[in-house]
């Protein structure tokens, strides 16, 4: 009952009475990532949904633009501490998961809840093992179980296998823990990057 049909109910519920409390929040650096460098505001990935359909995922910009595509070598998007391609707000932004708030909206018009696996980019779909792929049994989240205990601090096979068990243990409980557990993380700052020599192995600059 819940995983079918209150979770959803919820997830419209909250996102009627976040909005109006995130919009300025999204305004405001919205305008500061403008005057910063001229860039468009937003970032809209195409990521792997419920069932395999694909949607667009939305984010404020943290990177400049024109960035190069950079990807680990399990497919999974690249990420480090000192990022060369990230602006200066978009280093704040991704450490404080400012740049996520826009996601709201994929939770509002049914593309993401507020807690599920995170979305995989379309690719990921030549990575998944076993029963893996049922990740997408359920909407991808804006946090989820690694985010909230991991974040990006683990492999993304580790990652995978945490989906699984979150999505195999749904329930009311479980969501507001990872909920609460993501709130502190994101106030600690814990986990945010994943130390790897990707980036220098590519020689991006």
């Amino acid at each position: 009952m819940y995983k079918r049909y209150i979770k959803r109910l919820l997830d419209i519920l909250f996102s009627v009475i976040l909005l109006p409390l995130i919009l300025p929040v999204i305004i405001l650096f919205g305008l500061l990532i403008k005057i910063e460098d001229g860039g468009p505001v937003f970032y809209s990935g195409e990521r792997l949904g419920k069932a395999k359909k694909t949607f667009k995922m939305y984010k404020l910009r943290s990177m400049k633009v024109n960035s190069p595509d950079v990807r680990n070598e399990d497919g999974s998007t690249f990420n480090s501490v000192d990022d060369p391609r990230l602006t200066n707000l978009g280093k704040f932004i991704r450490k404080t998961s400012i740049d996520e708030l826009p996601q709201i909206i994929n939770v509002l018009i049914g593309n993401m809840s507020f807690v599920g696996p995170r979305p995989d980019l379309p690719e990921a779909l030549d990575f998944y093992n076993g029963s893996e792929i049922h990740k997408l049994d359920v909407r991808p989240g804006v946090t989820g179980y690694n985010q909230a205990y991991y974040r990006n601090a683990i492999a993304q096979r580790e990652k995978f296998k945490n989906d699984i068990f979150y999505v195999n243990n749904i329930s009311l409980k479980m969501d507001f823990q990872i909920i609460y557990t993501t709130m502190i993380n994101v106030i600690r700052r814990k986990n945010i990057n994943i130390e790897s020599e990707v980036y220098e192995k590519k020689q991006i600059k």
